[in-house]
């Protein structure tokens, strides 16, 4: 790879130990979130006596608006500030997380508590993402977003399936709780005291690929109105990821809240709600190492329209299955994850070849915001839905909301994979939009 005159090389292996940091950090990321994956929703049914669906949910309605806003924000901060300092923000916010957590004597400071837990994700996730892009550079994306969203997903099933076991034999709080204190410490240590910041390879990437698509002759970023436009619907292939995020995480949003409930409303004990919870995200995980570097490889259409088809038949095998509910849970979450694997690094990956890096980190922050508002969403439609008919229902409103937006997907987005690093980015091609308008 090309070489920068201080020394700075775009790649996986010529910047494997940042790299490497920056997995173990987002190990914790993900860990963070896991912590409340089987037990708070309990937390509010069993301790609280809360009988409401939507208040129930409310926990993760706070935690899906605020994270995307964050999303947002942190990306339009990384293409001015430095992604360390973000980063370890992140962090700072996230350290009174496990403590109210555990501790809490009110409801409403169980959502309190997700309100600083989204901005924390929203910083440092992002940050984690945008700065893995910013190492790789353009050849080997899918799998950086694959190893990325492996550790943080493998964190928050390994964190479900130990908060289960805990729970059952501790109780719900606080005892559960107590590896979030650890994973917020070593987050901020790390991040404080061995993550550089990477912000030069991307200026690198950009001086390699050619200037702003409103002005070729410059690599200063477009307005941030026209990233936001760009990357939510005037771009037909940005907007076909935008809206195949959102209503991915409005099904992991949905599983959040309904699962824990359903399946204890069906006789499934506390340890094997967990082991349901568990399966989902560390297939999720655990899939991405093959599905990232896959997409490397074949694309990234064909996953992101088969990955999204394949969670509306895990949704379908749940909803219909419950006269034996484990085994349901087991093979939904299965489908779950695997179809899961199938988009996410695709997802980001096909964000990050159709933006320039001139703009990338904006860019990655809007279609962020819309992906994580999906968890918002789907929190809030399966209140509403539970609310009306039943939580089963909102299984299969999530289903085929899954299957309608992976025909959408099919439909919208073109391969944004090219092999050759020197080919311009699509959206300073044909996708993007021309200053007068047209």
């Amino acid at each position: 790879m090309p070489r920068a005159a201080d020394g700075m090389r775009l790649g996986l292996r010529e910047n494997w130990p940042q790299f490497t940091l920056l997995v173990l950090v987002n190990f914790f990321v993900g860990g963070m979130v896991g912590l409340e994956r089987t037990v708070v929703p309990l937390v509010g049914t069993e301790e609280f006596r809360i009988a409401s669906e939507v208040v129930v949910f409310s926990f993760i309605i706070a935690f899906g608006v605020v994270k995307a806003v964050a999303n947002l924000a942190s990306g339009m901060l990384a293409d001015r500030l430095s992604r360390k300092t973000i980063l370890v923000a992140g962090w700072l916010v996230a350290l009174p997380v496990p403590f109210l957590l555990a501790y809490a004597p009110t409801w409403g400071l169980i959502v309190a508590a997700n309100v600083l837990l989204g901005v924390s994700q929203g910083l440092t996730w992002s940050m984690a993402v945008n700065m893995k892009i910013d190492l790789v550079g353009p050849r080997s994306r899918g799998l950086a977003m694959g190893l990325n969203e492996a550790a943080g997903y493998g964190a928050v099933g390994l964190t479900a399936l130990v908060t289960g076991f805990v729970a059952q034999s501790a109780g719900l709080r606080p005892e559960p709780f107590f590896i979030g204190i650890a994973y917020a410490v070593l987050g901020t240590v790390l991040s404080v005291a061995l993550v550089r910041d990477t912000a030069g390879y991307a200026r690198l990437e950009a001086a390699l690929h050619g200037g702003n698509p409103l002005n070729p002759e410059t690599h200063e970023r477009p307005p941030t109105g026209w990233i936001v436009a760009e990357t939510s619907w005037r771009n037909r292939t940005l907007f076909g990821v935008s809206q195949a995020g959102l209503v991915n995480n409005l099904n992991d949003g949905m599983s959040w809240g309904v699962f824990p409930v359903l399946f204890a409303a069906y006789g499934v004990s506390v340890a094997d709600i967990g082991i349901l919870k568990a399966v989902y995200p560390a297939i999720w995980g655990a899939g991405q190492i093959i599905t990232g570097p896959l997409s490397d490889r074949i694309g990234r259409k064909p996953l992101i329209v088969a990955g999204m088809l394949v969670q509306a038949g895990g949704h379908a095998v749940i909803g219909f299955g419950l006269t034996r509910p484990f085994a349901a849970g087991l093979a939904g979450s299965v489908l779950l994850g695997l179809g899961t694997a199938m988009v996410y690094p695709a997802l980001l990956a096909a964000v990050g070849d159709a933006a320039h890096p001139a703009w990338r980190a904006t860019s990655v922050g809007v279609y962020r915001f819309w992906r994580d508002l999906g968890y918002a969403v789907g929190a809030l439609l399966a209140g509403i839905v539970a609310g009306l008919l039943t939580l089963v229902w909102a299984v299969h409103v999530a289903g085929l909301l899954t299957l309608a937006s992976g025909l959408l997907a099919w439909w919208t987005l073109d391969e944004t994979l090219r092999p050759e690093a020197s080919r311009p980015f699509p959206a300073a091609r044909a996708g993007a939009t021309r200053q007068d308008g047209s």
